[in-house]
């Protein structure tokens, strides 16, 4: 027969080159506060890094989420994105905005209708945006997938030998194409969704532009915002903070 879960659903979405192995410091907290916890892989990555063939686009990505909620018949999620996919769960939040309790990014994009990975950016010009799609391709030697970066780049000090390598084992090659496909809304984007950013500030991700949309967040009305101490990925470097965070807003 069915069963109706009480737990309140929380839905968490890791970025680029990760998997949903990078929220395993921050699943048990949440857990352990009376939610129902999913990671989903994206289709490409992680332990879906197989699935290389046809390259994963953006759609593909939204998809993987929208089927995770649907097939799970979630209502009054938390739906969480980090980084890239802030990408990902704006264009869930579009497809099935009536299931959607909050939107939380953690250092991530918020866009537009019409925008990519490179366009976000707030105050993005046209010109600039094309910039930053060159710069995207050259960093896939194949035209395909993405390296990954070094686990400096999202906030691993050097010195933590033991975090660096347990990261490095971990990444996976990215897909370009989920950078450089527009997000097209079907549904009005997520207006009438309360939100919630978290960027961080040690350091500040100002190369993605994420300092600017906190800054957005920061003007009200759907938006809340906060801040953490750390380097980008605060699920690794700052569990208890980040579930605390993820939770302050909806009574957990």
């Amino acid at each position: 027969m069915p069963h109706s879960d009480p737990r309140l659903p929380v839905v968490l979405v890791h970025g680029a080159w990760h998997g949903a192995w990078c929220w395993d410091r921050v699943r048990p907290i949440i857990e352990a506060r009376g939610c129902r916890v999913l990671t989903p892989t994206l289709t490409g990555v992680g332990e879906r890094a197989h699935l290389r063939e046809p390259v994963p686009s953006l759609e593909t990505h939204i998809e993987d989420v929208v089927r995770v909620i649907e097939a799970h018949e979630l209502e009054d999620v938390v739906l969480v994105g980090h980084s890239y996919a802030g990408m990902v769960v704006t264009g869930a939040a579009d497809r099935l905005k009536g299931r959607i309790r909050r939107l939380v990014y953690i250092d991530a994009a918020v866009p537009r209708d019409g925008d990519d990975f490179a366009s976000h950016v707030p105050g993005t010009t046209a010109e600039q945006a094309e910039r930053r799609r060159a710069a995207y391709r050259s960093f896939a030697p194949d035209g395909a997938w993405i390296p990954p970066m070094p686990p400096a780049t999202v906030g691993i000090d050097p010195s933590d030998a033991e975090t660096t390598a347990w990261l490095e084992r971990r990444l996976t090659p990215h897909p370009l194409r989920t950078w450089l496909d527009p997000l097209r809304f079907v549904d009005g984007g997520t207006a009438g969704i309360p939100k919630t950013y978290i960027v961080c500030t040690a350091p500040p991700t100002d190369l993605m532009g994420y300092p600017l949309h906190a800054q957005e967040a920061r003007s009200g009305g759907e938006w809340i915002c906060r801040e953490i101490a750390c380097g980008h990925d605060t699920m690794i470097l700052r569990p208890v903070e980040t579930a605390d965070l993820v939770l302050e807003d909806v009574g957990r």
